[in-house]
């Protein structure tokens, strides 16, 4: 019998930027949150204003994190590094959620 070796929990963290014209409005922002909680880390939005947890979608709309904003994308978890890759990857990719 095979056993899974447990990975010891790790912390990552990436400066981001919203690319998005609206910026991270509802829809993009649940989009987001649905990625987010694919991983086991948990993963925060840290912005000039506070902490708000990345798997919930209240947490990110009160982030108000317009066009251009910034942010620290932080992760602590057995995938934490690769949670933070490919979420700063999916926040580059928000335009396509352009309403205008």
């Amino acid at each position: 019998m095979i056993f899974r070796q447990k990975r010891a929990p790790v912390s990552a963290q990436r400066k981001v930027r919203v690319s998005n014209k609206l910026g991270l409005h509802a829809r993009p922002a649940a989009h987001f949150v649905k990625h987010v909680r694919v991983f086991r880390s948990e993963v925060w939005l840290v912005t000039a204003d506070g902490r708000y947890s990345a798997s919930s979608l209240i947490e990110i709309l009160r982030a108000n994190l317009d066009c251009g904003a910034t942010a620290t994308l932080e992760a602590h978890g057995a995938d934490a590094e690769e949670a933070v890759d490919r979420l700063e990857k999916l926040l580059g990719e928000l335009d396509k959620f352009d309403e205008s």
